[in-house]
């Protein structure tokens, strides 16, 4: 599945009719949500555009190598001007302008150098709004923005939005939906539209290229999992053919890592815990563990991909971060049996892929015992899923029963005699070689 050539081009007009555009992965941020966020940034400010990139959280200090990354902003600037208009008549001159702040009111001082200035003359307006196009990317519902769409919310249903995603849980918000489910990453998807327009397949640099694939090679994990499709390495192909630093990225994202983050992953390692009926793997960071080992929760991710999941005998592997702003965020991976984004839709409302979802608690009283309430009501659906499918598994072939009949001879089948059969009994209809083919 691809994006229609439709899409992309209603996505192309909303690109070349805004000025002002606001580009929002989605919080605590991955690399190909960063990337894809800054290989849109440097696209649209290739073709003139005013371009604006927010990382709703604290900035991952391991991605700095990123091209452009310090052209992201954490704040979103939507103030909007309030205009008052004073229509100044044939005759009208004025004199001074001041203003005063008094109970929480402000009065605007006019005073005529000649003529009169009456209230008919005075009219309001809203100035121009801060951005006339949203792009959010790698982000399968608005509420996954975190507290940047809680806090702007009105902005969000005032400006057009262009959603980019490749998550199959995507709720489908927005003016327009890009969305492909096959990729392996939305920078995946970017590569598609940019590759596929002129316009923008003339603005493709080295860099570029290289935000493109890191978010390809972070979201296959190497090309290791299973959203790695014939597609996604013929798309790695053609960006080293256009100068991705394919070295770069490794050695940033797999060969660098800080103490802390190797002692977060010790403590998680230790914490690990198995169900071995249930096939269900899994460990827990709390706030504590972070502050004690100086670690952040972001540096918690690929604990699960290059440790826990590699575990045998299980089919559910999930890691609990208690994040620092509160609640707790479980990313969980599964093997072939389990749908895993099923599982957590159907558990927690949570959502993602396949092989690889998440989900999120908000509010509880003991992380400990969250966790332990997580895993029961993981197992419960794992059975409950297991039972639907098993429900859904064809019927077995019956063997066909010959009605009640008299055998005027003994004949042979296979050489071997079949005697009459006595009154009351069914005849079981024996197969020949060429009715088992």
């Amino acid at each position: 599945m691809s994006v229609p050539a439709s899409i992309m081009a209603e996505a192309l007009h909303a690109i070349q009719r805004a000025q002002r555009i606001l580009v929002v992965p989605h919080a605590n941020v991955d690399p190909d949500g960063i990337s894809s966020a800054l290989a849109c940034y440097h696209v649209f400010k290739a073709l003139g555009k005013e371009v604006t990139v927010i990382c709703p959280d604290t900035f991952p200090e391991s991605l700095e190598f990123l091209p452009g990354f310090n052209a992201l902003k954490q704040h979103i600037d939507d103030h909007q001007d309030f205009v008052i208009t004073i229509d100044l008549q044939q005759g009208v001159d004025i004199d001074t302008l001041r203003y005063a702040v008094e109970d929480n009111k402000v009065n605007i001082i006019v005073v005529p150098q000649k003529g009169n200035i009456r209230p008919q003359q005075v009219s309001f307006s809203s100035g121009e709004k801060p951005y006339d196009l949203l792009v959010t990317v790698d982000t399968a519902d608005l509420a996954l923005l975190g507290s940047l769409y809680a806090d702007h919310i009105d902005l969000f249903s005032d400006v057009p939005i262009l959603n980019i995603d490749h998550h199959i849980s995507n709720s489908g918000f927005g003016q327009i939906q890009m969305i492909d489910p096959v990729a392996a990453s939305t920078t995946e998807v970017l590569f598609s539209w940019f590759s596929r327009t002129a316009l923008f397949r003339e603005h493709m640099t080295p860099d570029i290229a290289t935000l493109l694939l890191a978010g390809l090679i972070t979201d296959t994990r190497s090309f290791q999992n299973p959203n790695t499709t014939p597609r996604s390495l013929e798309v790695a192909a053609e960006l080293l053919d256009l100068g991705a630093r394919q070295q770069e990225i490794i050695q940033h994202i797999y060969k660098t890592k800080p103490l802390s983050t190797l002692r977060i992953w010790g403590r998680a390692l230790n914490r690990l815990q198995i169900d071995k009926q249930s096939r269900i793997v899994w460990s827990s960071i709390s706030r504590e563990d972070l502050a004690e080992m100086g670690a952040s929760s972001k540096e918690t991710h690929g604990i699960l991909d290059e440790l826990i999941s590699t575990i045998p005998d299980a089919d559910v592997y999930v890691l609990f971060t208690e994040m620092e702003d509160g609640g707790l965020k479980a990313s969980a991976r599964s093997s072939a049996a389990i749908d895993v984004s099923a599982l957590a839709a159907e558990a927690f409302g949570g959502g993602g892929h396949p092989r690889a979802a998440g989900f999120r608690i908000k509010e509880y009283d003991n992380f400990d015992l969250q966790v332990l309430d997580c895993i029961r009501r993981l197992k419960d659906c794992m059975r409950a899923l297991r039972d639907q499918a098993e429900e859904q598994l064809p019927m077995p072939i019956q063997k066909k029963v010959v009605p009640e009949t008299e055998v005027s001879a003994a004949p042979y089948v296979h050489g071997k005699n079949v005697s009459k059969p006595k009154q009351g009994t069914d005849v079981l209809h024996i197969l020949t070689d060429k009715e088992e083919e």
